[in-house]
């Protein structure tokens, strides 16, 4: 369920893991109720679809959470996947999933990342990656890179939504 950030909030960890859990959840509550169909469906100027947005944004959690800042292996679903020859791969194949396996799999992805954040001991505690710049990066980037970027697909979400069924305001 969405709720607000609570604005009395004095806990910086907090406070990010509460803006990041409201995009979360409206990435959510945009694609619900939707068919296999409807997921998959493009509009004209565009080859993102509400099934690539689920799907990809599990690829950035794990990526980010699991991968660069724990340094765990790819998850099964990423193992093989040549980037440079299918850079578009978790949109171009997220047509073929079910819906509810879509959601699930975006939920779980982000369940598994919240473990980790919670589990850092501080939002200054570094990555094991150092693929930025080759550094490593803190907790409180990464947070902050989830929240932009769940952000910015929960604005093409809101789009795609809107084109599909008519549905916005969420």
């Amino acid at each position: 369920m969405r709720q607000d950030p609570d604005p009395a909030i004095v806990s910086e960890r907090d406070a990010l893991g509460q803006y990041l859990d409201y995009q979360r959840e409206t990435i959510l509550l945009l694609t619900e109720g939707l068919d296999k169909e409807q997921l998959a469906r493009k509009i004209p100027t565009s080859g993102l679809t509400l099934a690539g947005l689920l799907y990809h944004l599990a690829l950035v959690e794990e990526a980010w959470s699991e991968e660069d800042f724990l340094g765990l292996p790819a998850r099964e679903d990423w193992q093989g996947v040549d980037w440079k020859a299918d850079p578009d791969y978790e949109f171009r194949t997220a047509a073929d999933k079910q819906p509810d396996w879509l959601r699930r799999r975006y939920r779980d992805a982000c369940d598994r990342s919240r473990q980790v954040a919670a589990s850092a001991g501080s939002l200054d505690a570094l990555s094991v990656s150092t693929r930025i710049g080759g550094k490593p990066f803190t907790l409180r980037w990464m947070l902050l890179h989830l929240i932009e970027e769940t952000a910015r697909h929960a604005g093409h979400a809101d789009l795609l939504r809107e084109a599909v069924d008519g549905t916005t305001g969420l």
